[in-house]
């Protein structure tokens, strides 16, 4: 099976200029004042179309303006003081309606206030009409004003030979520095595909090839509780109003950051290069909705819950490979055999009344996600055939947290080894593993 995937490689080049500074000061006012100006003349009114599907209260809906009178006018009210070329007034527009959709997408979903979004960051996105790149020389020349221009190089950039195939895409000035994204469409065939359950410690995974997987999170998680403690420390300090309190916070929680974002990237690059031509299926999981915040009983669970983050992980896998999310719904309480539903599930072991299926509730989870990524319904003959003989087929997989290149995890020395949890290995899983060693 062929698939396309889109990939997308953001770097940063050092640019100290006068001019960018001040195109960036009146890209921040003039796009405040279309959002300024979009939000005046955004109308409310009642979602009818979801009050009849969902059955909820009559709630009012932002309607944000867009016909093409009114882009009109708000591009001759944004041109008058506009020194730059005309095109910086497009990007202003397509920047604010950006914002402007993001906002409305999380207030519908009750995730933002009734408020204006505000500006905070300085920045300012270049459209590719802006642009002219020079491939041969690996310049990017900008236009700032009619005949004023602001080139870029990337020629001799530490990242010159990762890009080799890509294509430039928007640029987004800061005051010091140029992001410039590279990107390029790559197909891949896909050979498998593995299923995962997002857990507390660890994610199990399922593939009729393999069998069940499973990888360690733990690292994370200890690299999180102890970057807790010192930002906690330091909140401590903070509340005395002691100048250093809040030097010490920022410092923890850009350590904290780093270091999980390393930790995130060595599991997912250990998954693609264990599992190449692979397509990865994952539940789309809101942490809001899991956990219910109206009792004090849920606090502990919303704690553990928080020092693991699932969807950063699948952003990194996608950035590596084909990923496609399914719906979690009740892929935990249904039977991966016969496919019944239990309304109350409790413990490690998922216990089906109707077919009187015995399973770890991780393991099952996996195979319902597998099912629901291949568009598969559940059936015995199929379950026997691909799942039954796979139970005790299971493959551990660690990450040391130490150098530039991820490797085994420190317990597991000698490599990946697939093991039974109870008895000797299986001597026809260890075959096909050689395929999967580094």
């Amino acid at each position: 099976m062929l698939k396309r995937a889109e990939r997308v490689r953001m770097y940063s080049i050092s640019l100290e200029d006068a001019r960018v500074r001040e195109l960036i000061s009146w890209y921040i006012r003039t796009l405040q004042k279309a959002i300024d100006t979009i939000w005046d003349n955004i109308t409310w009114k009642y979602d009818i179309k979801n009050y009849k599907r969902r059955r909820h209260a009559k709630v009012k809906v932002p309607v944000i303006p867009k016909s093409s009178k009114f882009k009109r006018e708000l591009r001759n009210e944004l041109m008058k003081d506009n020194p730059y070329a005309r095109h910086w007034v497009d990007a202003v527009i397509r920047t604010a309606y950006s914002i402007m959709d993001s906002w409305r997408k999380r207030y519908v979903k009750g995730k933002a206030k009734k408020c204006k979004p505000r500006v905070k960051r300085r920045f300012a996105r270049c459209k590719v009409t802006l642009m002219k790149v020079d491939y041969g020389r690996k310049v990017i020349r900008i236009t700032l004003r009619p005949y004023e221009y602001l080139e870029v190089s990337y020629a001799n950039a530490w990242f010159s030979s990762r890009i080799k195939g890509y294509k430039v895409g928007e640029v987004i000035l800061k005051d010091d520095k140029v992001l410039i994204p590279f990107k390029r469409e790559e197909f891949y065939t896909v050979e498998d595909a593995i299923g995962w359950d997002c857990n507390e410690l660890e994610l199990t995974g399922f593939s009729p090839k393999i069998g069940f997987i499973h990888v360690d999170l733990r690292p994370l998680i200890s690299a999180r509780i102890v970057y807790q403690e010192k930002r906690r420390k330091a909140q401590e300090i903070d509340s005395k109003k002691l100048k250093s309190g809040k030097k010490l916070l920022e410092k923890y929680s850009h350590r904290e950051r780093n270091k999980c974002r390393d930790i995130e990237r060595k599991i997912t690059i250990q998954l693609t290069r264990l599992f190449p031509n692979t397509m990865h299926g994952f539940e789309r999981l809101n942490k809001e909705n899991m956990i219910r915040r109206d009792k004090n009983k849920y606090k502990k669970l919303r704690k553990r819950a928080a020092r693991v983050s699932w969807r950063n992980i699948v952003r990194e896998i996608k950035q590596r490979a084909i990923v496609k999310e399914v719906n979690p719904k009740d892929t935990t309480k249904t039977c991966s055999r016969c496919g019944f539903k239990v309304k109350d599930l409790r413990g490690q072991v998922f216990r089906c009344p109707r077919c009187g299926l015995v399973i770890d509730r991780q393991k099952n989870a996996s195979i319902n996600i597998y099912l629901r990524m291949r568009g598969f319904p559940h059936s015995y003959e199929w379950w026997e055939r691909f799942v039954k003989p796979l139970l005790n087929h299971e493959l551990w997989v660690g990450v040391a947290l130490r150098g530039r290149m991820p490797m085994i995890w420190s317990p597991m020395k000698g490599g990946l080894k697939a093991v039974k949890p109870k008895g000797l290995v299986d001597q026809r899983l260890l075959l096909p593993m050689k395929v999967y060693q580094t």
